[in-house]
């Protein structure tokens, strides 16, 4: 068994491609034609929830059935059930949208993950104060919350933007406050989970395989459980609108659209999935790379995925045209956000450093 060196600079940089994967990961859903919603999140959530995982582990993780064999049956069972938890949260998450819009339900939902999922872990573990005492500790910990404040501003300055535009558009959609906070609550809280299951209950069965061999890679086989519950929960959800709404003709033919469509939505559906895994790949990646403050992997993820998705529009121009006053709340929203993962690594990278005597 090779134990994986800590170094948190480096994991800091395999975090980042994670998100930069994690939030380019819907883009491809603009070229789709003539599929329904389910019909598309259905198809790529069986690449990055089922089959992506599998393949992952098979070509990552040496002697992968030894390692199925020896892990711990309960940790295994408790992976996959927060896994299910965690899919039951995207689908609360998906509802908050059509409330109060993506940038709120993205900022308020990601903001309480990123909280819950961060502190959960060591505070089951009792191990919050023992982490607390540890030099850089005091970094890694503003940089937390320096990141929850960034996001919630983050999806202040979306608010502002979509006012704008609905204005514009003379848009009378309905807002629902009260109904999208509720579901924001309960998508942020439900998604933390699966921070806790990766980095927590996950946790024996990565060691099993880093004992087998599997090194950097060990988190890889977690992804079977955690991954494949949320499949599960997506998979009810999808087939029962499929059902409800008559769309299971759509898998094999598009009405009003070519064959050569049916074809491309496919390959843009698996393009999404790998993009999806893609997050989960680099976290694994650069989780066991974070040193004494491992905890802080679920922190550094989401900041930085809010914090890329902000970028990327930027770059697409989606607040071009804006009044000042929004670019404003943007720009100190992307300035938290910044500051966050450098204190955050700072933190990292000074608890690796040597005590002075």
């Amino acid at each position: 068994m090779n134990p994986v060196l800590a170094s948190p600079l480096l994991g800091t940089v395999l975090h980042a491609f994670g998100a930069t994967s994690a939030a380019l990961c819907y883009t491809p859903q603009q070229g789709l034609r003539g599929w329904s919603w389910q019909t598309y999140w259905l198809s790529q959530a069986a690449i990055c929830w089922l089959i992506a995982p599998i393949v992952g582990a098979c070509l990552t993780v040496p002697h992968l059935l030894d390692v199925l064999q020896a892990a711990p049956r309960n940790a295994m069972l408790i992976t996959f059930v927060l896994g299910v938890v965690y899919g039951i949260g995207g689908t609360a998450f998906g509802m908050a949208i059509r409330y109060i819009g993506y940038s709120l339900t993205y900022a308020i939902a990601i903001g309480i993950s990123c909280f819950v999922g961060t502190f959960t872990g060591p505070l089951l573990s009792r191990s919050l104060a023992t982490i607390v005492d540890k030099q850089g500790s005091s970094w890694v910990l503003a940089g937390v919350f320096i990141g929850v404040i960034g996001t919630i501003m983050c999806g202040l300055a979306g608010r502002l933007k979509e006012i704008e535009i609905q204005r514009d558009q003379n848009n009378t959609s309905s807002f629902a406050l009260g109904k999208g906070l509720f579901l924001c609550f309960i998508a942020g809280l439900l998604s933390a989970v699966y921070g806790i299951a990766v980095n927590d209950t996950g946790k024996p069965i990565a060691e099993v395989a880093a004992h087998f061999g599997a090194g950097h890679w060990q988190t890889n086989v977690v992804y079977i459980f955690s991954n494949s519950g949320a499949f599960l929960t997506t998979a009810v959800y999808t087939l029962f609108l499929s059902k409800k709404e008559k769309t299971f003709a759509e898998f094999k033919t598009l009405n009003k659209w070519p064959r050569p469509i049916l074809i491309v939505n496919y390959l843009l559906a698996i393009l999404t999935g790998c993009l999806w895994y893609g997050q989960f790949l680099f976290y694994g990646l650069a989780h066991v790379r974070m040193g004494r403050f491992k905890f802080s992997s679920w922190a550094i993820h989401m900041t930085m995925l809010i914090l890329f998705s902000s970028l990327a529009g930027v770059v697409l121009r989606e607040w071009h045209g804006r009044k000042t006053r929004t670019k404003l709340a943007l720009l100190a929203a992307l300035s938290l956000l910044i500051a966050a993962v450098l204190v955050m690594t700072y933190g990292n990278w000074r608890g690796e450093q040597p005590v002075p005597s």
